[in-house]
């Protein structure tokens, strides 16, 4: 992607609109909530004096109002900077909520504020900024021998975050995407962890007929379908599917997609009634709550589910997505990591490093395991009687990968070809769409926009 990514129809009055929704603290380490109100600080926290050198950090969740666990430790990391650097540094914090993040950063980005350091997700997320220049190459910082700091990372998660030779990120944590689901709900409905797709249709069936929601799932925030969407296109045609797409060797409108087209159609039956206007929070909430018997979510999800109802963790459990029988791989699994990015005109190098840096070291990377119940990304020693329970489980299930892959809607050619497939997926679930149809929309998308350039 070019360096006009970032529209330069963005004027004035409409990026101000964009921003509107951000909240900013600069004197408290806190956030406002994306409707504007003020976010009532705790006594400890340290205040800004106005003699300190300043930097932004970007998040995409509020950290004064959240309950997710992941978000409050990354408030703790926040609080322990400007506590540690007091008088020295100070980090202000920008939220909104994840829906708007993309928007309204790059709104920032066009207004000539970019943070000093934001978070990223990787593929084409990540790529826009370091095709645009945006982000800062991290390379030498990060492998300067005098300091240690790469080698305090595990072997190849920079691989996904790495230009030509360049790492351009650095990740706070990882998660694999799984299935979460209610062992009581299993239990009363007599249904056992499925291990192949059609196990799992059977097991939704049973847990229907026993009166509950099998699977709880947003189509409104399209990437949580495309979540499955993508497992089922990995399990059919495995890695060659996502691979031969994007380089033009494998059409989008080939046998294996559309068994996944399909795949996905007669599984959503089984989905919450609201689950086309849900959101991602709403439908986590439908399980963490036992109004439903699965969710397929990222494992930053225990962080949510644990930190709104801590009583459930004894009945969560978690399976891997299930494989399909005569077809590829089923135990290759979808993980990603979250990333922090520094701004390439950041006037505070410095500051901005020492922040990234208190992301990862072995205070936040603990927390990340212990108490998030997300894989730390150094080779930080973990408590396993501390961690959560579902922790354990994922990490039993990494024990079998044969593979990695990232979120199909994040691994295309572009963020638009992302969208593109999204929304396919989206009509296939309601109905306007068939397989045929839906990846037809995403053949024509990449014939147009990738293989003819």
């Amino acid at each position: 992607m070019k360096k006009g990514f970032i529209s330069v129809f963005l004027t004035a009055g409409l990026i101000m609109g964009l921003l509107s929704g951000c909240g900013v603290s600069t004197d408290t380490g806190s956030a406002e909530s994306s409707s504007g109100s003020s976010a009532e600080s705790s006594a400890e926290t340290v205040k800004a004096t106005g003699d300190e050198e300043q930097i932004t950090w970007m998040f995409w969740d509020d950290l004064e109002a959240t309950e997710d666990l992941v978000s409050k430790g990354y408030k703790k990391v926040i609080d322990r900077f400007n506590e540690q650097y007091k008088g020295k540094y100070y980090c202000n914090v920008v939220t909104t909520n994840l829906e708007e993040y993309d928007t309204k950063l790059n709104a920032l980005i066009a207004a000539g504020q970019t943070p000093d350091v934001f978070i990223c997700n990787p593929g084409p997320n990540l790529t826009q900024y370091v095709d645009s220049g945006v982000a800062a190459d991290l390379t030498d910082i990060l492998q300067n021998q005098e300091s240690g700091w790469y080698q305090t990372f595990t072997d190849g998660i920079f691989e996904r975050i790495t230009y030509d030779g360049k790492i351009m990120a650095v990740p706070t944590n990882f998660a694999a995407a799984c299935v979460f689901y209610n062992t009581e709900i299993f239990e009363k409905a007599g249904a056992e962890v499925p291990k192949t797709y059609d196990e799992l249709i059977d097991v939704c069936k049973k847990i229907k007929d026993a009166g509950y929601t099998p699977i709880s799932c947003s189509a409104g925030t399209p990437w949580c379908l495309s979540m499955i969407a993508g497992y089922l296109c990995d399990r059919e045609g495995g890695p060659d599917n996502l691979t031969g797409a994007n380089a033009g060797t494998l059409d989008w409108t080939s046998e294996s997609f559309l068994d996944a087209g399909n795949k996905l159609k007669e599984l959503s039956q089984y989905f919450q009634d609201t689950a086309a206007g849900d959101s991602n929070d709403q439908s986590t909430a439908n399980f963490y709550n036992g109004d439903a018997a699965m969710l397929v979510q990222g494992s930053w999800a225990i962080a949510q589910i644990n930190g709104n109802n801590p009583e459930f963790e004894d009945k969560c459990g978690v399976f891997q997505f299930p494989g399909i029988n005569g077809a590829a791989d089923p135990n290759r699994m979808i993980v990603k990591t979250d990333n922090l990015v520094m701004s390439a005109t950041t006037k505070h190098p410095e500051a901005s490093i020492a922040l990234m840096k208190m992301f990862t070291d072995e205070t936040s990377q603990k927390y990340t395991a212990e108490t998030a119940g997300k894989i730390p990304v150094t080779n930080v020693e973990i408590d396993y009687n501390k961690a959560p329970k579902q922790f354990s489980y994922i990490s039993d299930i990494m024990k079998n990968v044969t593979g990695t892959l990232g979120f199909y809607n994040e691994s295309l050619a572009s963020v638009e070809a992302g969208d593109v497939f999204d929304d396919a997926m989206v009509d296939i679930f309601l109905g306007n769409a068939t397989a045929e149809e839906a990846f037809q929309k995403v053949q024509d998308f990449y014939e147009k926009n990738v293989r003819n350039k």
